[in-house]
C-alpha cells in the first residue's frame, strides 16, 4: 500500500545538525512534489520546505532559510531534509507529504489540503 516513512530524528544540541529522510513505498515519488511540515506541542502545523518533481523549484520557510536544505533522490525514492545550526525552536514532529496538485508542483504551495499522502512523523528535539 501507499506509505511514506520519515526517519533521522532524535535529540541534538543547539547548533548541531540532523538529516531527515522520507522514503516512499507503494508509489513512486517521481510524480509528486514533496513537502516537509512540522508541528510543535500546542502549535499549528507549519510548512517548512518543498521540492518540485524535477527538483528545480523549491520553497523554504523564512524561519529556517539558510539553515535547512531539501533535496531528492528519485532513484532511491527518497527525499531528504538537511538541518544545520539547529535551534531549540526547531523542536517539533516533522512530517513529509506528497502532492500531485499542479499548483504545488509548479509553485510549492504549502497548503496541507493539497497534499495527498503523509508520513507518521519523526521527532526532532533540540536541547542542551
Amino acid at each position: 500500500q501507499v506509505q511514506l516513512v520519515e526517519s533521522g530524528g532524535g535529540l541534538v544540541q543547539p547548533g548541531g545538525s540532523l538529516r531527515l529522510s522520507c522514503a516512499a513505498s507503494g508509489f513512486t515519488l517521481d510524480y509528486y512534489a514533496i513537502g516537509w511540515f512540522r508541528q510543535a506541542p500546542g502549535k499549528e502545523r507549519e510548512g517548512v520546505s518543498c521540492i518540485s518533481i524535477s527538483g528545480g523549484s523549491t520553497y523554504t520557510a523564512d524561519s529556517v532559510k539558510g539553515r535547512f536544505t531539501i533535496s531528492r533522490d528519485n532513484a532511491k525514492n527518497t527525499v531528504y531534509l538537511q538541518m544545520n545550526s539547529l535551534k531549540p525552536e526547531d523542536t517539533a514532529v516533522y512530517y513529509c507529504a506528497a502532492a500531485a496538485a499542479p499548483a504545488v508542483q509548479a509553485m510549492c504551495v504549502m497548503v496541507s489540503l493539497e497534499y495527498d499522502y503523509w508520513g507518521q512523523g519523526t521527532q526532532v528535539t533540540v536541547s542542551s
